[in-house]
C-alpha cells in the first residue's frame, strides 16, 4: 500500500482499497487539492473538465467523515441528470462495499420515474448518504419523508448544467433545509455569471480550485470542417454519416426542436436514430439509454445534456450540426470520441456566420483539417482563410506597386491610363520576384 499516492491523505483503509482496487495509484489534479479541503471540512469551486477525477475529490472525503454509527443523513449529492445521479450513486455504492464496519453504510439514489410511494415507505430509516436529482430531493424533503437539516455537506455536481437546466432553484430550497455552518462542493465545468449570486448566498469565502486542461482534446482525435455552401445541413450530415459508416457516432444540435428535426430526417432516410434530449419522458429516457447501450444504434442526435450526464461507450465520430454558443462545450462535445486509447473523428458543419467561433477555436489550440465531397467521398481542401491570406497578398502589391510609379509633374492627357499600365507591369515584376521568394 505504501506506494499509492493516497496514503498521504491518511484516509480510512477501506477507501485506499477501494482506490486500488479502481487501479487508482496517484491523485488527478483536482483530487489532489479537493480532498484536503474536503477533509477540514472547508467550502470549495472546483471547475474542471468531464473525465478529470471529480467525483472522487468528494466521495472520498464524504466517506472518511462518515460515521455509520448515526441513524441520520450526512452528505447530500445533487446531479442535473438521472444518468449522472446514477453513476455517483453506483461509485459510492463500489465503496461502500469494502467497508467492514459492524454498521451498514446506507446510500440511497433518489431520482424522477421510480415509485414515490414506495420510496416514502422506506425512508422510516433515514440514509446516511443521499444521492439524486434535485427536484426528487426536494419533492421527498417537502413530504416530510427525507431530513437533510442533519447533514453537513451539499455536493452540487456540473453546477452550470443546473442553471440551465432550471434546477437551481430547487438546490436552493434543498441548502435552505440543511446547517448554516454547510459545508458545500461546487464542480462546474464553467462558472456563469448567473451562478455567482447562489454561490455567494451559500459560500462565504470558498477555495477556489480551477484545473486548465493540459490539452483542449485528444491528441488521437482529428477535427474536420466541412463548409455547408447554403446547402441543406440535414441532407449534408446524412451525406457525412453514410460516407463514415461510423460504429457509433453522435449528431449534436443546440435545442431539443432541432434535434427532433434532424432525427427525424435521418430516419426519414432509412437510418436507425435514437435520440437524447430533455423532452423524452422518464420511461422513454430509460429504454434509450439501454438501447444505446445494447449497440441498438449506429447513430444518436443529442442535445449538449448528453455530453456531460450521460457516459456512452464507443463513440467512433461527433459531427456538429450547429456549433454550440458556449465554445467550451465543443470540447464536451468532441470528447465523446478518441477515449482510452482510440482515435476519433470530430467533424463541423460550419456556415460563413461560424467564422469568429472557428477562430476563436483555433486559438484554443485545436487544429482543424478542412474537407468536403469530391468524386470520391471526403476529400481534403484547402483551408478556408487561404482566399482571405491571398486577398491580402494582391492588396500589399497593389501599394508597392503605386509607390514605385511616381505621377507625372504635369498632367497630360490619357495619363491616368499610362500610370496603370505601369503599375500593372511593376506588379507583374513583383509577383514574379515574390514566386521566385
Amino acid at each position: 500500500m505504501s506506494g499509492n499516492q493516497f496514503d498521504r491523505f491518511k484516509l480510512k483503509p477501506f477507501l485506499i482499497e477501494a482506490v486500488e482496487s479502481l487501479g487508482f495509484t496517484k491523485p488527478t489534479e483536482i483530487q489532489e487539492q479537493m480532498i484536503p479541503a474536503a477533509l477540514k471540512g472547508e467550502s470549495a469551486i472546483g471547475q474542471s473538465r468531464t473525465g478529470t477525477g471529480k467525483t472522487h475529490s468528494y466521495l472520498l472525503p464524504i466517506m472518511d467523515k462518515l460515521d455509520p454509527g448515526r441513524q441520520e443523513v450526512q452528505a447530500v449529492i445533487t446531479a442535473p441528470t438521472r444518468e449522472l445521479a446514477s453513476q455517483i450513486y453506483h461509485q459510492f455504492l463500489k465503496a461502500a462495499e469494502l467497508y467492514d464496519g459492524p454498521e451498514e453504510i446506507r446510500i440511497r439514489n433518489y431520482i424522477g420515474g421510480t415509485d414515490k410511494q414506495k420510496t416514502i415507505e422506506k425512508l422510516k430509516v433515514q440514509p446516511h448518504i443521499v444521492v439524486g436529482t434535485p427536484s426528487r430531493i426536494n419533492d421527498l424533503i417537502q413530504e416530510q419523508a427525507l431530513f437533510v437539516h442533519t447533514a453537513g455537506t451539499l455536493v452540487i455536481d456540473e453546477a452550470d448544467l443546473m442553471l440551465d437546466m432550471g434546477f437551481l432553484e430547487d438546490v436552493d430550497k434543498i441548502a435552505s433545509r440543511m446547517p448554516e455552518k454547510l459545508q458545500m462542493l461546487v464542480f462546474s465545468a464553467t462558472i456563469p455569471e448567473k451562478l455567482k449570486p447562489f454561490l455567494k448566498k451559500y459560500m462565504e469565502n470558498p477555495k477556489y480550485i480551477h484545473i486548465e486542461p493540459k490539452k483542449k482534446a485528444a491528441e488521437n482525435l482529428e477535427h474536420w470542417l466541412l463548409p455547408s455552401r447554403h446547402k441543406n445541413k440535414k441532407e449534408i450530415v446524412s451525406k457525412v454519416l453514410r460516407a463514415f459508416n461510423p460504429y457509433l457516432a453522435i449528431v449534436f444540435t443546440n435545442t431539443k426542436k432541432m434535434a427532433d428535426e434532424v432525427a427525424d430526417f435521418l430516419i426519414g432516410e432509412g437510418m436507425k436514430v435514437g435520440r437524447v434530449h430533455g423532452d423524452l419522458n422518464p420511461r422513454e429516457r430509460k429504454k434509450m439509454m439501454k438501447q444505446i447501450q445494447d449497440l441498438e444504434y449506429q447513430y444518436i442526435v443529442a442535445t449538449d445534456l448528453a455530453a456531460r450526464g450521460i457516459d456512452i461507450e464507443g463513440v467512433s465520430h461527433v459531427i456538429n450540426y450547429e456549433l454550440p454558443s458556449d465554445l467550451d462545450f465543443y470540447i464536451h462535445r468532441v470528447g465523446r470520441t478518441a477515449r482510452a486509447g482510440h482515435s476519433g473523428i470530430a467533424l463541423t458543419v460550419y456556415d460563413t456566420s461560424d467564422e469568429d467561433a472557428l477562430n476563436k477555436l483555433e486559438k484554443m489550440g485545436i487544429t482543424f483539417k478542412h474537407v468536403d465531397f469530391g468524386k470520391e467521398g471526403l476529400v481534403e481542401i484547402a483551408a478556408r482563410n487561404k482566399r482571405k491570406t491571398r486577398k491580402k497578398t494582391e492588396d500589399e502589391t497593389d501599394k508597392v506597386a503605386k509607390s514605385m510609379v511616381k505621377a507625372p509633374g504635369k498632367v497630360k492627357p490619357g495619363y491616368k491610363k499610362k500610370m496603370n499600365a505601369e503599375i500593372a507591369k511593376v506588379k507583374k515584376r513583383q509577383s514574379r520576384l515574390n514566386k521566385k521568394k
